[in-house]
């Protein structure tokens, strides 16, 4: 695009403002992939702890809330959310979950949503 005066801007289809990934249609697809890719990051910067067996359940709980969680959800007030997103967001959440204790049984997972921030909805079995 010429905004004149030989000055050109690129178009794009997504950006990042402010930290978060906006995109051309005004969906969160790139803001949940982004928080995803963040949530795992975290997720393996904590795996010696999170995968200890000498660290108590409800400890490792805690630390995947406080640190793995809150950061694939930081923002997400303003996301403009349908279910694909929230899919992903809990299929991720499931895959960290199971990697964390192989032994949860699957009905053991919150099926609370997990978009969700309050004490009482976001509760993962380990906490």
């Amino acid at each position: 695009m010429d905004i004149g005066a030989s000055a050109k801007l690129e178009l794009v289809d997504k950006f990042c403002y402010l930290g978060d990934m906006l995109n051309v249609d005004g969906d969160a697809d790139a803001a949940v992939e982004a928080r995803i890719r963040t949530g795992w990051s975290k997720f393996r910067q904590l795996v010696p702890l999170l995968t200890n067996k000498d660290v108590s359940l409800i400890m490792r709980g805690r630390l995947y809330s406080s640190y793995v969680r809150s950061s694939m959800l930081h923002g997400n007030e303003t996301w403009l959310v349908r279910k694909e997103n929230v899919v992903a967001l809990q299929r991720a959440e499931t895959r960290m979950v199971r990697w964390i204790n192989q032994s949860i049984n699957q009905r053991e997972i919150c099926r609370a949503p997990l978009y969700e921030t309050s004490r009482s909805a976001g509760c993962v079995a380990l906490s």
